[in-house]
């Protein structure tokens, strides 16, 4: 799929090629390249953080049961994405394309005209199971397509879509929200839906595997695996990391549930790659092929893509956090605010395949990740409660250009090392990894900032000479939260504190809420530095295209044996 300088020459034996002497492949039409961006960016369009007030609101339930329809849809995709390759291959990927933009428009279409919050959710699991059909079908739609540098480029384009999608979805869903209605986001969203499946039909057949056997087993320890994983970081921060908080759901001899979902779902996975490896060593059909991850330049590739999302969610996340929080910003400011760093993610997904003919991927990625260091150093470094500083604005552009280059060369490098039958499977891992990857970057980061709020909050309250120790002894500093001033002081208002402490706590808690931000910056920087060690094992690009389907019985290859 990459392509080398033309004056580097291949020798075999007597047979002497440059790629100058390659025949050239005509250029195929991007329509079928809109088609599956506009249908990752219905898949993708995000209107839940912005209408979360309208929700509750009219429904009449707690924001906790927003964000309970919102993860239970990331589960579901998640915990079925790898079948979901299998059964799209099975079907024909065109029809689980279909399936996968259908059922998501009719779900959009339920949430639009919701009456209580069950709704929300059952929408949510019939949108995350179709998700699981469709995020594969989309890189073997690409594959069936086109071909060269041309499969490269549109490959950059499909990077680019998720992104671009919240750019629009944030400013529709913004303007949305505060004019017409939350409700008009999620029909919107149907009625995309409705006109992509219009447009599938002109995508290219790709003929169902109707005899490609499934690993029923491999599927059920693989859900199990993931969907307690999951659980178990979505949980993270209410629940408690080893003890029980008021609000983790089971209190286990006063331990929380998080360790224990997490080492049983560990115990599952370990299960599924021990039984995988076992089928394959028999030659009988597997769920997901390890030959995508046996060789250590893969492995490098995959430590890179789980860094980078890890990383670029959590970012993404806590930057509007702060915006709206701390500055005040309602959701169609937050998302003008943030579109610098978004919309260089989209420019750099799309460029990034120019120089995959000038420097092999461990050069790019190095630099990749040398720039996301700096970027959040910078930020870390400049950011204050005055968002409009230059210095912010270009640590945000700087992040997103390497961030794009990262996802997007990450992507095309693994599908290009991968045995080129495994394109299905590299893109349900690929949908696997950015699921995962990115639900614990925003669990992990949310516990760690409000760990160091709680913290710094109670030295600083412990150490004031004007907030007295009754005071502080009144409030809970294990369960901080990032809040607004206005709220801070509604809440210690039904304390013993009198006006000069809530002042003085109100100044503290506003210093500490940006303490916190700058830290977990710093530390998010460190783990992107770690990156720059297994960036420089990623593998070269091979000068092939991805073929589509899967061959006769290729589970059944291992370790380079056939069948």
């Amino acid at each position: 799929m990459g392509w080398r300088p033309t004056n580097v020459c291949h020798t075999y034996g007597e047979i002497r090629m440059t790629t100058a002497t390659k025949p050239e492949i005509a250029r195929a039409s991007w329509v079928p390249m809109l088609i599956v961006m506009l249908a990752q960016i219905q898949l993708s369009f995000n209107a839940w953080n912005v209408s979360i007030t309208g929700i509750t609101k009219d429904l009449g339930i707690p924001p906790t049961a927003v964000g309970t329809a919102l993860t239970t849809g990331n589960f579901a995709m998640a915990s079925f994405v790898l079948l979901g390759a299998k059964v799209g291959a099975k079907i024909g990927v065109r029809r689980a394309f279909q399936i996968g933009l259908v059922v998501p428009a009719v779900a959009a279409l339920m949430i639009s005209t919701a009456q209580n919050g069950t709704t929300l959710i059952l929408a949510q699991v019939m949108s995350g199971a179709a998700l699981a059909l469709s995020v594969p079908a989309l890189t073997v739609m690409v594959a069936a397509n086109y071909h060269g540098r041309q499969q490269a480029q549109a490959i950059g384009f499909l990077a680019s879509a998720i992104p671009l999608a919240q750019v629009i979805s944030l400013l529709i869903a913004g303007a949305f929200a505060s004019t017409i209605g939350w409700r008009w986001s999620f029909a919107l969203v149907a009625a995309i839906g409705g006109l992509n499946f219009v447009l599938s039909w002109r995508l290219k057949v790709v003929p169902p595997q109707s005899d490609l056997k499934i690993d029923g087993r491999g599927a059920v320890l693989s859900s199990v695996a993931v969907l307690l994983i999951s659980v178990a970081f979505s949980g993270l921060n209410s629940w408690g990391l080893l003890f029980a908080s008021k609000d983790a759901p089971v209190d286990i001899l006063g331990l929380s549930p998080v360790p224990i979902l997490l080492i049983v779902g560990v115990m599952f996975a370990q299960g599924f790659f021990m039984w995988t490896r076992k089928r394959m060593d028999d030659h009988k059909p597997v769920l997901f092929s390890l030959r995508i991850l046996e060789r250590a330049e893969d492995k490098a590739t995959v430590w890179c893509m789980s860094i980078m999302l890890f990383v670029g969610t959590a970012v993404s996340f806590l930057l509007p956090l702060y915006m709206q929080v701390v500055q005040g910003f309602g959701g169609f400011k937050t998302s003008l605010s943030i579109i610098p760093y978004t919309f260089s993610i989209v420019v750099a997904n799309t460029l990034v395949s120019r120089i995959y003919d000038r420097f092999p991927p461990r050069q790019i990625a190095r630099a990749g990740f040398i720039a996301v260091v700096a970027a959040l150093t910078l930020l870390a470094y400049t950011i204050s409660n005055e968002w409009g500083q230059v210095s912010i604005v270009a640590g945000l552009i700087l992040l997103g250009l390497a961030q794009g280059c990262i996802v997007a060369l990450v992507f095309n490098t693994l599908l290009s090392a991968s045995p080129k039958e495994l394109a299905g499977d590299v893109g349900a891992w690929r949908g696997l990894t950015h699921n995962i990857s990115g639900s614990v970057g925003i669990a992990v980061a949310t516990a760690f900032v409000i760990a160091m709020l709680g913290a710094f909050s109670l030295s600083a309250a412990q150490s004031s000479p004007v907030i007295d120790q009754a005071t502080v002894q009144q409030v809970d500093f294990n369960n901080v939260n990032f809040v607004t001033n206005a709220q801070l002081q509604q809440s210690l208002a039904s304390t013993t504190a009198t006006p000069a402490e809530i002042d003085i706590a109100t100044t503290i808690f506003a210093d500490a809420r940006l303490r916190a931000l700058k830290i977990t910056l710093l530390v998010l920087a460190a783990i992107a530095l770690l990156a720059i060690v297994p960036a420089g094992r990623m593998p070269t690009f091979q000068d092939e295209d991805i073929p589509v389907g899967y061959p006769d019985n290729y589970e059944a290859v291992s370790d380079g044996g056939s069948v």
